[in-house]
């Protein structure tokens, strides 16, 4: 299986020079709310964290003072009954956010590994453009549906003024973008404060849609940890798959980073890593925590 893995992630050599990463080198895109290290690696992090537990709370409290969890959805990822998908609501009056978060299943690897043609063999139409894996869609559809929109719309209403946050690790990343998506597209919220970031996200959908995400999210930043391997799938290209803009690149010591935002992949971050020099323990881990393991404490070690 890791031999198939290794396979999926192939790039062509060509692709295989990267330049020196600068400290914190920034990008030329423009942004109304530009990318924040500190907020990936000290708030949200620990927001798509907390998806993992049982407790999102506890996780939530390490990061943000005062914050609230308002709703926990869990519903199917697809027909499997045991499939479970889960997003959740939280507000955080003093950091002015509205904060979305989606886990994805619980064994995020291992459903890639042993699964990917249910995750990415079938398609369907994304109303903001473009096609979708099926499983992502149908993920987050049915979480926004089982209650997470009525959730979020009751919140804008509440507060109005504050940004919108959206995250998840995994393939929670990749329904977060579909939420990012979802919520810009169909005016849910004021673009311009909305901000996606997600942790070692894989291709959610073909050029369509990454054209869609560039056009409406204003805010997006999909960070990958060195050698995740999970950003690569499916391989580029295959089945039509393609990431949206921008990706943050992080070494491995995840100290320096470079935003590539010129086209929506780019040999300068990730696609020009040496693969398959692909490590799992980069996928789990971001900012030096072991970002499922701090749901599945509850954030007690932290």
């Amino acid at each position: 299986m890791k031999a198939f893995l290794l396979a999926a992630v192939l790039l062509p050599i060509a692709a295989a020079f990267v330049l020196p990463l600068q400290e914190e080198q920034l990008s030329s895109g423009e942004y109304t709310i530009p990318y924040s290290d500190a907020l990936a690696r000290k708030k949200l992090l620990f927001a798509a964290g907390a998806a993992y537990g049982t407790a999102p709370q506890k996780c939530l409290d390490k990061a943000f003072s005062g914050s609230q969890v308002r709703r926990v959805v869990e519903a199917r990822c697809d027909l499997n009954p045991t499939d479970k998908c889960l997003g959740y609501t939280a507000v955080s009056p003093a950091d002015k956010a509205i904060i979305v978060v989606f886990r994805g299943t619980n064994n995020n690897v291992q459903l890639i590994l042993e699964g990917l043609e249910t995750v990415f063999e079938y398609h369907t139409p994304w109303a903001a453009g473009g096609v979708v894996s099926q499983y992502f869609n149908d993920g987050f559809l049915n979480i926004w549906n089982g209650g997470l929109k009525d959730d979020f719309n009751a919140l804008a209403a509440k507060y109005p003024g504050y940004q919108v946050w959206v995250t998840g690790h995994s393939l929670g990343g990749a329904m977060a973008s579909l939420a990012a998506s979802f919520i810009t597209y169909n005016k849910l919220y004021d673009a311009s404060k909305v901000v996606l970031v997600t942790y070692g996200q894989p291709r959610v959908g073909d050029a369509g849609y990454a054209a869609a995400v560039d056009r409406d999210v204003t805010n997006g930043f999909r960070v990958v940890h060195a050698h995740d391997p999970v950003p690569h799938l499916p391989r580029q290209n295959s089945q039509g798959f393609t990431h949206h803009k921008a990706e943050v690149f992080y070494k491995e010591a995840m100290t320096k980073y470079l935003i590539c935002d010129d086209v929506d992949e780019s040999s300068f971050c990730s696609d020009g890593q040496v693969l398959p020099d692909t490590s799992t323990k980069d996928h789990y881990h971001y900012f030096g925590q072991d970002v499922s393991d701090l749901g599945y404490s509850n954030c007690v070690n932290v």
